[in-house]
């Protein structure tokens, strides 16, 4: 007499469950964005109640070299590493870039190596490196690939947004 088919269907459930976790650990997971610092790229509406859902991919993210000027990724808060924030990427190591805050500190700041500055769409609405300076590409989660929901959104181009161009002073090389 055989297994029971409840049986063996519940321990071939039970043995992708590793698979699972290994995929949503490191290769692609959905993040829920809360906040109005990325509209109109994400959270374009102005209902509190309606939120994206994007797809976040995390290898090779740390790979030098990997992440972009433009590409919009999920990193830790240095100030709070509970929290993770949606940002786009100004500038990469060796940029200098021009704050958009003229509280900031310095009027160019110099991206140092494998740091990056990123900032939110929605300037009025964004704590980003023009508050807390450049950031340690060790603090990216992934990067946001595709809007998942809601499903009018489904594949909405993250990349299109943000300042790109006037932010990037770029190094001469007469000194």
């Amino acid at each position: 007499m055989g297994i029971h088919p409840f049986i063996r269907t519940s321990l071939l459930t039970l043995t992708w469950i590793p698979v699972l976790y290994e995929f949503h650990d490191h290769a692609y997971q959905p993040c829920e964005i809360r906040g109005a610092s990325m509209a109109p790229t994400l959270n374009p509406a102005t209902d509190s109640m309606k939120k994206d859902i994007v797809l976040v991919q995390k290898f090779n993210v740390r790979k030098p070299g990997y992440l972009k000027r433009g590409d919009v990724v999920m990193l830790r808060s240095p100030s709070d590493p509970e929290k993770l924030l949606a940002k786009r990427v100004i500038g990469v190591q060796g940029d200098t870039i021009i704050p958009r805050d003229p509280k900031y500190p310095k009027e160019k700041a110099l991206i140092p190596r494998n740091h990056l500055w990123v900032e939110g769409d929605n300037q009025f609405h964004s704590i980003d490196s023009n508050n807390f300076g450049p950031v340690s590409q060790g603090l990216v989660v992934g990067k946001v690939t595709n809007v998942i929901w809601p499903i009018l959104r489904f594949g909405s181009d993250v990349l299109k947004g943000g300042r790109m161009l006037s932010a990037f002073l770029p190094i001469s090389s007469e000194s």
